[in-house]
Formats: structure tokens, sequence, C-alpha cells
């Protein structure tokens, strides 16, 4: 997640390759290990946030509710993907599509599309209203697996604080990321796309 966010995450902020394409020298190699620098730290207090809850206690948050579950994919005996499902209290009968990882070594193998179809099925069983998920992933064949499932971008937010981030000027300059908010209807068992792209 690292080097996505830190690297590739660039294209999509042109204010900043501007800003480090017009200092020459040795500057912008510090500019960019500050970024390398910053993003590690968010992540690693994202991931120390994550395991002081949900995937601190995977039983107890999704196993011991009717509202949530998750499910991994194993294949060979080591396991290969995982996905969440949590409800949302506020949402008038939406639940939220969570946690979904796939190794790199199975990504295009259908992986990805076999546990979200799980997250579907969840939301049927429970006759939930709709699944909605946010990704930072700046990766396309993210955003290429949830539009193959069915669901639709329906808002993006620039500059979205991570959870965890220490919320420093330092991690605002050099760590921003764009938060895409998906959503899909499950109403009546059927599945049916919503929003805009």
């Amino acid at each position: 997640m690292v080097p996505d966010t830190a690297f590739r995450g660039l294209i999509h902020h042109p204010e900043s390759l501007l800003l480090y394409t017009a200092m020459t020298g040795l500057l912008p190699a510090i500019v960019l290990c500050g970024r390398y620098f910053y993003s590690r730290r968010v992540i690693h207090g994202y991931l120390e946030h994550a395991m002081s809850r949900d995937m601190g206690d995977i039983e107890g948050f999704y196993m011991n509710s009717s509202d949530s579950c998750l499910w991994v994919a194993v294949l060979e005996g080591k396991v290969v993907g995982v996905v969440a499902a949590g409800g949302l209290l506020k949402s008038g009968g939406a639940v939220e599509l969570l946690r979904m990882s796939v190794d790199r070594c199975c990504r295009r193998c259908g992986v990805g599309v076999a546990l979200g179809r799980k997250v579907l099925e969840f939301a049927v069983s429970h006759r939930y209203s709709s699944v909605v998920l946010g990704t930072t992933a700046y990766t396309h064949a993210a955003h290429q697996l949830y539009q193959r499932l069915g669901f639709r971008c329906v808002g993006v937010t620039n500059g979205y604080v991570t959870p965890g981030a220490r919320c420093s000027l330092l991690e605002q300059i050099f760590y921003r990321v764009r938060h895409h908010h998906y959503s899909l209807n499950v109403q009546n068992g059927k599945i049916t796309s919503n929003g805009q792209h």
C-alpha cells in the first residue's frame, strides 16, 4: 500500500507533480523521500488502528453478530484473500463491504470476484437494501473489480483522512489520497447498479 499511495497516486495530483518537477537538484529526491516516509507512517498508523478495532478481534467483531461476517479465500492451504461485511445502523438498510484484499500472486484469477459475491449474497439473504464501500486504491484493477461486481462510483473525497493518521501538517502535505465511494442496490433480492460514474 505504501508505494501505491506514495508514488502511483502522484498521477492523480498534478499540483504535486508540478511542484516536484519545478524543483531541481537534490530537493526532488528529498521531497520524494518525505512522501515515502509520511505515506509509510500513515499506512502503519492505519494498520495499528485496524488491529485495535475489528482486525484485532475478528471473531468478536464479525462472527458474533448477524449483521456482519468475514470470509477468507484459501488456495492449497494458504489464505489468499479476505473480505468482510458490516451492517451500517445509520444508513437505512445498507451493509458495507470491508477489508477486501487479495494476495498479489492470485489477482486476476477470480478470487476478488468470488469474495465480492459472498458479500452480495450476504446482503440479499439478510435483506439489506444496498451494499456500499470506500476505497483509496489507485490501481485501476481494484476499481475494475468493483465495477465488474456491479458497483458504481457515487462520489470521490479528495484529501481523505485515513483512520489512524496523526493529521500533522507534513502528513497532509506528503500523504494525499482520494477516497472513492461505491454503491450497489440489492433490493428485493435483485442486484441493480446505483449511482453514476
